[in-house]
This record gives C-alpha cells, sequence and structure tokens, in this order.
C-alpha cells in the first residue's frame, strides 16, 4: 500500500520552489524554519527520495523536478474538490431532480422556480412530471430527489409533508344544464355521461364513488381529455389546480356533497438524506407554497 502524503507537506514544496528558499517560504506561512525543514524531510522519507540537494536545500533534485508538476496538479485538484464540496454544502452548486404532477407543473412550478433559481443561482433543477404514480416511483428508484404530489394512502416508506389543499370538483363545457350551477351534489351527476380519469380515484370510500362505477370512458390524457369536454362529450371531476383555465368554454363548479378534496405535499425517501441543494429546494417549497396557501385557497 502506497504511503499516504499530507497536502499540507506538499504545500510547504511549493512555497519553497516559488518563495525561492526555506526562510522566505516559512515566513510567508507563518512557520518556523525548522519546522518547514522537519515536515519536508518527513515527506521524504514516506517518498524514499530526496526533493531538494543537501547544499543549500533550494534547488530540486532531479527526483524533486519530476514530482513538482505532479505536486502542483495534485494540490490544485484537491483545492477545487474542496472549493466545489464547500459551495455544495453551502448549497451554492448542486442538481435537484424534482418530480411533480402535470398540473402543479403548469399552475406552480413557473412562479415557484422562477423564485428559487432567484435565490439560488448557482443550483440547477431538472423538473419531471408524471401522475401520482409515476411521481413516487421515480422517487423511490431515486430517479427524483423531491416530488410535489398527492399520496393516496400512507406509506412508510416515504416522508410526506403536506402543503395544500385542492378541491375537487364538476367540469362541463359552458352550454351543459350543470354549467351555471355555484355547486352540485353528487346525486345530481346521475343520468350525465361522466368521463372517469387519473383523478376519478378521489371520488373512492365517498358516496361518490358510484359515479365511477356508471363511467363507461376513461380517459387518461389531459388533453384529450379537454378535447372530449369542449366537443360536448361528457362531464369530469377534476382537482382546481388541475381544471385547465385556458378553455374558455369550460366550467369548474366545485362538488359541495361530498366535499372532496387532495392534499399536496412534497414528497421524499424516509430513509435517505438529500443532497444540501435539496435540502434547499425542499426547504424554499415549504416556505413558498406553505404561505401561498395561508393567503388564499388552491385555485
Amino acid at each position: 500500500m502506497p504511503p499516504e502524503l499530507k497536502i499540507q507537506q506538499l504545500r510547504y514544496v511549493l512555497a519553497i520552489v516559488d518563495e525561492g528558499g526555506f526562510h522566505a517560504a516559512a515566513r510567508r506561512l507563518h512557520r518556523t524554519q525548522p519546522a518547514l525543514s522537519l515536515a519536508i524531510k518527513e515527506l521524504e522519507q514516506r517518498l524514499g527520495q530526496a526533493l531538494f540537494e543537501k547544499g543549500g536545500k533550494t534547488t530540486l533534485t532531479p527526483f524533486g523536478e519530476t514530482c513538482l508538476p505532479r505536486l502542483r496538479s495534485l494540490v490544485a485538484e484537491h483545492d477545487r474538490l474542496v472549493r466545489d464540496l464547500l459551495q455544495q454544502a453551502q448549497q451554492g452548486a448542486g442538481h435537484i431532480d424534482l418530480a411533480t404532477v402535470p398540473s402543479v407543473a403548469n399552475r406552480l412550478m413557473p412562479y415557484l422556480l422562477g423564485k428559487f433559481v432567484e435565490a439560488y443561482p448557482g443550483l440547477k433543477v431538472s423538473l419531471h412530471d408524471g401522475n401520482a404514480d409515476r411521481v413516487k416511483r421515480m422517487i423511490q428508484l431515486q430517479e427524483a430527489d423531491l416530488g410535489i404530489t398527492s399520496l393516496w394512502q400512507p406509506d412508510e416508506d416515504f416522508v410526506f409533508t403536506p402543503l395544500m389543499q385542492d378541491e375537487i370538483g364538476v367540469v362541463c363545457r359552458e352550454d351543459h344544464p350543470l354549467a351555471g350551477r355555484d355547486a352540485l351534489e353528487w346525486q345530481e351527476l346521475l343520468g350525465h355521461t361522466l368521463i372517469a380519469n387519473g383523478t376519478s380515484r378521489f371520488l373512492d370510500r365517498t358516496p361518490a364513488a358510484v359515479l365511477q362505477e356508471r363511467s363507461l370512458l376513461y380517459i387518461s390524457s389531459m388533453i384529450s381529455l379537454t378535447a372530449m369536454l369542449e366537443a360536448g362529450i361528457g362531464i369530469t371531476t377534476l382537482p382546481r389546480l388541475a381544471f385547465p383555465e385556458e378553455y374558455e368554454r369550460l366550467r369548474f363548479i366545485p362538488l359541495a356533497v361530498p366535499r372532496v378534496q387532495r392534499t399536496l405535499g412534497v414528497l421524499k425517501l424516509a430513509e435517505r438524506s438529500l443532497s444540501p441543494a435539496a435540502q434547499a429546494m425542499e426547504a424554499f417549497i415549504l416556505a413558498t407554497l406553505g404561505e401561498t396557501d395561508k393567503r388564499k385557497p388552491a385555485r
């Protein structure tokens, strides 16, 4: 096994060469000359060869000449590594993979990421969107550090920190008989063509669960679902954040009975520490979105 080299001793060699002697190097390093000489002697013993000629000890031996560029490279790489690690530890650099459900990616991320990159200009963020199952799977496979999603049921493998409540409502076209209502009860949806989607399971374990059982259409794609709604094919239920407000012909009517909400929150693995960069992102999300939810309901 090769001997371990002390980085400080390598710095002493470079200082002696750069300053032109032991005395000047000792003065620059705030060390005594005997202490410097002892450190060099110990280094030479570890290497098994002299670095400086025995005379004035300011001239490098042939072995020392061979070592010098390598020692400079090693010290420089050590310093770069320390700077990079310190910068990451201080949340000044690093990379974050963030996974969110599409409604959060579309409605909340432009504001949140805009503020985040202002606060942490050295951090890089990759945003991935997918349904709640996909977000959970990405966290589980460590393809993402954090997720903003809903969790269907408690899972000891994850830590879920709630952020906001997002109400479930009925979405239909403006000319639908239900479009003018301020609120709806689930029984009023019977007899209408209901299109189920990935968020319909929020109705599970409520009296409105029967609506899913009677639905003959299921569409997982938000683009296709919106097209069907605009065509007047039927109605659907969606969280308010998922409601495509840019489509002027569509209407959102809160479901009052039963009142159903999804809880959006930050998801991470329970038994794995976050990187300093991901810690910064988590704290920023909790502070920013938590404050937003206190000011007004999720819309």
